[in-house]
């Protein structure tokens, strides 16, 4: 797996993740548990990860989308 974005934004999370799913990509957020477990959800960052053969084309789709 190779994390392609991070971020605490909810809107732009869910985003993402849409526009890597439409995509192919098969995106995972990681730390999701973490930034719960802490207690301040803006604290940690959840990261966007894709598997490594995927990581040029979900870099692409986000840059098209704006999002890097």
């Amino acid at each position: 797996m190779e994390v392609v974005l991070a971020t605490n934004e909810p809107v732009r999370l869910s985003f993402v993740l849409m526009v890597l799913r439409e995509a192919g990509c098969q995106p995972v957020t990681l730390d999701g548990y973490m930034a719960v477990a802490e207690g301040s959800a803006g604290a940690i960052q959840r990261r966007i990860a894709v598997p490594a053969s995927m990581a040029a084309t979900a870099r692409r789709v986000l840059r098209e989308a704006g999002e890097l």
